[in-house]
């Protein structure tokens, strides 16, 4: 299955508590925010790498504010979407998504 198939096949999103707080208190990215990356076009999904066996992905986008964020994220038990980490984007991250 590619990734544009398994984001659409998800149901929603699972946030771990922890990582919820830690991408407020370091990066300011709401979880709402997060999110909208998913519903937003362009969206430009990445694999990176596997850890502990669960595959990891880049994604970058944009919230419905015009923010441009980064989202590593995995997806669970093939339905729900759970992001480990956002961020604004950097320049070159920023480059890459105009092109």
């Amino acid at each position: 299955m590619n990734v544009e198939d398994l984001l659409k096949s998800c149901e929603g999103c699972d946030w771990d508590k922890g990582n919820e707080l830690k991408n407020w208190e370091i990066h300011s990215v709401k979880k709402t925010e997060a999110e909208q990356l998913f519903f937003n076009q362009p969206l430009l999904v990445f694999d990176t790498y596997a850890q502990n066996e669960e595959m990891r992905f880049l994604a970058l986008g944009v919230t419905n504010e015009g923010r441009f964020l980064t989202v590593i994220f995995t997806v669970r038990k093939k339905k729900l979407i759970r992001v480990i980490s956002a961020r604004d984007m950097s320049r070159k991250e920023r480059r890459a998504y105009e092109e």
